[in-house]
């Protein structure tokens, strides 16, 4: 049975209902990643959980070794995996305590973060244009919704640098540009997961409007760490819901994504190369 993956953001850091509990550490080539995995059985399902800023909240996001917490996932047998990050609103109707399914990204990290498993002798270029699981995706929201929480179905994250927050300046253009929430980390898990053949749908946990909104107050971590509390509840409470659902086949296009991606001519990528991407792309080489 293939296994679920569980990304917990800030305030979501372990998962209460977890049986069989045994924790994980996972060397990769890509160094360390952010945690051991802890592994158990929620609600039937075999679930691995990793706290994407380490127990403590210790990293920042710029500090998190992607490659290394997806391919350890990819190295535990997950096929699917569930993020929840805390973002700022960019939208009146976005609420704080609101929850948006997020269906794009725009990038706005510096590239100091390596967010992909590729180089070094293998070129690959995954398909990115739907860059979540529409599956999964969909799951999220209508469990959401069916639970009694406000959700909402797509929506453009955008993913900065940070760990300062936005100024004024950058807030008020990416409200112009049309972006709905904004965050620091999901997007790189969606492209490592991309090319790893996991199914990835991502839970934007709004706590606060970004500093755009002229009635609310400039935001404070008091304020932010208040609602992550109260988002990581809710969080739970569908990831619950969700679990069951998960079907054993996967039947979208996430499961094939590196099927023509690889683009290196065979005949010259090393064993080397091959040993260290083994577990990403074994069916293919």
């Amino acid at each position: 049975m293939a296994k679920i993956g569980i990304i917990g953001g800030s305030g979501l850091y372990d998962m209460e209902g977890l049986e069989n509990v045994e924790e994980i550490e996972v060397n990769t080539p890509f160094g360390k990643p952010s945690d051991k995995y802890i592994t158990g059985t929620l609600s039937g399902k075999e679930v691995v959980f990793l706290p994407r800023h380490g127990r403590g909240h210790k990293l920042s996001p710029s500090e998190i070794n992607y490659c290394a917490n997806i391919y350890g996932m990819k190295k535990l047998g997950v096929e699917w995996i569930i993020s929840v990050g805390a973002v700022g609103s960019l939208k009146a109707d976005i609420h704080p305590l609101d929850i948006v399914i997020p269906d794009q990204f725009f990038d706005r990290t510096n590239q100091g973060r390596r967010c992909t498993f590729f180089g070094d002798g293998i070129v690959a270029h995954v398909s990115f244009a739907n860059p979540v699981c529409l599956d999964l995706s969909r799951m999220l929201y209508e469990i959401g919704k069916g639970i009694g929480l406000t959700v909402h179905k797509g929506g453009t994250y955008l993913n900065m640098e940070g760990p300062a927050f936005s100024t004024k300046a950058e807030s008020f253009f990416y409200r112009k540009m049309g972006f709905d929430v904004i965050g620091m980390t999901n997007l790189l898990e969606a492209k490592l997961a991309r090319e790893a053949e996991i199914c990835y749908g991502a839970m934007a946990m709004v706590t606060d409007y970004d500093c755009w909104h002229e009635t609310e107050e400039i935001v404070s971590i008091d304020t932010i760490i208040a609602n992550l509390n109260k988002n990581s509840e809710n969080a739970k409470k569908i990831i619950k819901e969700v679990v069951k659902e998960i079907p054993s086949e996967r039947k979208c296009e996430c499961a094939n994504a590196l099927a023509n991606a690889i683009i290196t001519d065979r005949s010259i990528i090393s064993q080397q190369a091959k040993d260290k991407l083994r577990i990403i792309t074994g069916k293919y080489l």
